[in-house]
């Protein structure tokens, strides 16, 4: 009963439809993990809803797999996981990456919040920062560009947030 890989989308955050979708069960058998598996905690957002991060993602993965694929019970599956989450946790050696000096990045580089920040934007100050050297692999480069396009759908929940925030604000007067 083995299960094909999952590709997860590389988004930030899930809502629990789609974590419903991509590990394969209804919402309340997730909601019911939660309460088993402390280590699957997806955050909550001021009106309730859960939001569920890559990790959480990975986990209801595994969590899956060892209850209905290596059919483990509960317990065995809870003390299974924190073992493999306690191995996976230690402390990893790191190698420092170059240090990117101040006169490569560009000063005129649009703000967080500046309207005309778009992903093309960050492509073309991008390109003007890239010094040639093997740093900046095409794998390095599309992982700065999805982390970009990321750190973009951030700002945009935080500006609805904020719309959000203003409104209800003025609704008390």
């Amino acid at each position: 009963m083995g299960q094909a890989a999952v590709v997860i989308p590389e988004k930030i955050y899930f809502k629990i439809g789609e974590v419903c979708d991509l590990v394969g069960v209804q919402a309340h058998v997730l909601r019911y993990w939660e309460t088993e598996f402390p280590m699957l905690s997806p955050q909550k957002n001021r009106s309730g809803q859960r939001s569920y991060r890559r990790r959480d993602v990975e986990i209801a993965l595994r969590i899956k797999q060892l209850l209905y694929d290596e059919m483990f019970t509960i317990a065995g599956a809870k003390k299974k996981l924190h073992t493999e989450l306690r191995e996976t946790t230690k402390l990893k050696i790191v190698h420092p990456e170059p240090k990117v000096t101040e006169s490569t990045i560009p000063t005129d580089s649009p703000g967080l919040f500046d309207e005309e920040l778009e992903l093309e934007t960050i492509e073309s100050d991008f390109k003007s920062i890239s010094d040639g050297t093997e740093r900046w692999t095409p794998e390095r480069r599309e992982a700065l560009k999805s982390l970009a396009a990321q750190l973009l759908e951030l700002r945009e929940m935080l500006k609805t947030d904020q719309t959000h925030e203003a409104a209800r604000h003025l609704q008390k007067y």
